[in-house]
């Protein structure tokens, strides 16, 4: 999980990762291993700067003129968060992604 400062409480309301772009593995086979286990996830928000109202508007970039929030919408999940979802039911979120990304 991210880190937090002492004295603060994380909700932990949006648990997100993303894959090594050298990895073999892309987003939308996790998205498929968990949907085969009636999970649901989702890919990260996509970029204002990639969507069409903001098409003309300028936007930072990095190496060679692709965004971070590009580099992160391409490799990038929500994992499933729910204030109702149990101790059993993220172990076996955790065991599906961790067996899908070996």
């Amino acid at each position: 999980m991210n880190p937090f400062l002492d004295g603060d409480e994380p909700n932990y309301w949006l648990s997100c990762l993303t894959i090594d772009p050298d990895d073999s593995i892309k987003p939308l086979d996790l998205i498929l291993a968990l949907e085969r286990e009636n999970i649901e996830c989702r890919p990260i928000w996509k970029p204002m700067h990639l969507q069409p109202v903001f098409k003309d508007c300028e936007f930072v970039q990095v190496v060679d003129g692709v965004s971070v929030a590009q580099r992160v919408f391409e490799r990038g999940l929500c994992l499933p968060s729910d204030i109702k979802n149990t101790d059993e039911d993220m172990a076996r979120i955790v065991q599906i992604v961790r067996t899908t990304l070996r």
